[in-house]
């Protein structure tokens, strides 16, 4: 009986094949789409309690189709003289930390109280939001594009 005849396999590869491309720092300081929903003006009377609480919405929203880890830090404060004397100090109450991670193309929602002794004019885009991919190992995570300020008036009544 005849032996068939042996055939050479070839491997090729294109020539173009895309490497999956590493995020630039400019797309990875967007991938967390911040905003702070809360009333433009609120009226209390400091004469009856001495805090002014405030309901603060802070909505995340993945802009990127992967998973993405998130952390929130609240603790920053407004250092500058020039921020101090325009947009008194003012607290964030309850947790100062979160750490969560989105979907993509989620939306979160997250829920706060700032905490007014004093009427005035305040910013209330402190917040700070670092972001990366869930499956990237990196040491830090990027920090997300901080929206405008983000103004509240605190009326006496």
């Amino acid at each position: 009986q005849e032996l068939p005849e042996t055939v050479l396999l070839k491997f090729f590869r294109p020539e173009n094949t895309p490497v999956p491309a590493r995020p630039t720092p400019e797309q990875l300081s967007n991938l967390i789409k911040t905003s702070l929903h809360y009333p433009e003006s609120f009226n209390h009377s400091f004469n009856q309690k001495s805090l002014c609480l405030v309901p603060v919405t802070l909505l995340l929203s993945n802009c990127s189709q992967a998973v993405v880890d998130v952390m929130i830090d609240l603790r920053h404060k407004t250092t500058s003289p020039e921020a101090l004397e325009i947009h008194g100090s003012f607290t964030w109450l309850g947790q100062t930390q979160y750490k969560l991670q989105l979907k993509s193309q989620e939306v979160y929602s997250l829920q706060l109280k700032a905490c007014f002794v004093h009427t005035g004019v305040y910013n209330l885009g402190t917040p700070r939001v670092f972001a990366k991919l869930a499956d990237q190992v990196t040491l830090f995570e990027t920090s997300q594009q901080n929206s405008m300020p983000a103004l509240i008036i605190i009326n006496n009544i």
